[in-house]
């Protein structure tokens, strides 16, 4: 299954690699945190599903996070500059099931919600930043 997120503002990808780093993870989600061990592309985190080892790749537009030990192979990407909205932030986020359970799909929807949520305001308060 794949589910997006389309956020209107204009970055660029170099800046989504450079910002949405592991420390500033909260700048990403409210529904995950960092529990231990954390470096530039792993830390083990908690959240809405457990606890696992979460991953950070650069990929070309941006980022793509994973969740290792996760059952469904949840992993979501952070891009700008390319399809299917070059123009804006994109957020895809896939699991490796044609079905799901529906309580599953909510999590899933309300995670990118407050996703869409934290980039828009870390974004904003990026831009602000470098206007000042």
């Amino acid at each position: 299954m794949e589910f997006f997120r389309i956020i209107n503002l204009k970055t660029q990808d170099k800046i989504i690699q450079d910002e949405l780093t592991i420390e500033n993870l909260e700048y990403i989600s409210n529904e995950i945190f960092v529990i231990g061990d954390q470096n530039n592309t792993e830390a083990d985190i908690g959240g809405i599903w457990g606890e696992f080892t979460l991953t950070r790749t650069l990929i070309k537009g941006g980022l793509r996070f994973a969740l290792v030990e996760c059952p469904n192979a949840l992993a979501w990407t952070i891009t700008t500059g390319i399809l299917p909205d070059p123009d804006a932030v994109v957020i895809h986020l896939t699991i490796n099931r044609q079905q799901q359970k529906e309580s599953f799909i909510e999590e899933i929807e309300e995670f990118l919600d407050d996703q869409s949520n934290c980039l828009q305001n870390f974004f904003n308060k990026i831009s602000q930043s470098k206007v000042r």
